[in-house]
């Protein structure tokens, strides 16, 4: 695991300022699951599918379900390989294919933790998502550099929170800014 003094931003929440140009971006908050001299890739964490939901892809995986004790929605991960699911989950779960981001939180991308949540088991606290967010090298650097990103420590709480519509303002709140000094027009009142 990489810590934040290396420059690197593993385990970190990206957030998009009001600036960004990019649409599937705008208003977005990023949990950063790796980030090196290869690149980043991330899970975007407050934006919904909508057009699928989880037992849905349970069918078309044909994976039997014993009727789920929670609503589990499908996540916009980000425009990357979008037909590819994640599941950013508690760290306590791990099977072959973990990747343990952080002390708190871990990745898995197989169709067995899908199974394991069907069933009514998995990780305590997860999000499935499809699609992930990447950077080639340098290219997030570039960005944050020239004011896309900002970024700040990531939490359970506010990762796993299903308020999807405040998690960007919660998460801009933890930096101690009010959403509303952000301007979108730098330069204009």
């Amino acid at each position: 695991m990489n810590d934040q003094d290396d420059g690197y931003l593993t385990g970190q929440l990206l957030i998009a300022m009001p600036s960004m140009a990019d649409p599937r971006f705008a208003r977005t908050v990023v949990y950063i699951c790796a980030h090196n001299e290869e690149g980043a890739m991330g899970l975007v964490v407050n934006r919904l599918i909508g057009s699928i939901t989880f037992p849905d892809l349970l069918e078309q995986l044909g994976i039997e379900s014993a009727g789920l004790g929670r609503d589990i929605e499908v996540h916009f991960g980000g425009p990357v390989e979008s037909g590819r699911g994640f599941v950013l989950h508690s760290a306590e779960y791990e099977q072959d294919g973990t990747l343990k981001v952080s002390d708190m939180m871990s990745l898995t991308a197989t169709i067995d933790i899908l199974r394991d949540i069907a069933g009514g088991g998995g990780p305590r606290r997860s999000m499935l998502a499809l699609g992930y967010a990447g950077w080639g090298p340098g290219q997030l650097d570039s960005e944050i550099q020239a004011n896309g990103w900002l970024n700040v420590e990531a939490d359970e709480a506010l990762v796993f929170d299903p308020n999807l519509d405040g998690k960007w303002e919660q998460a801009i709140s933890k930096l101690g800014i009010d959403p509303s000094m952000l301007s979108g027009d730098a330069g204009h009142a």
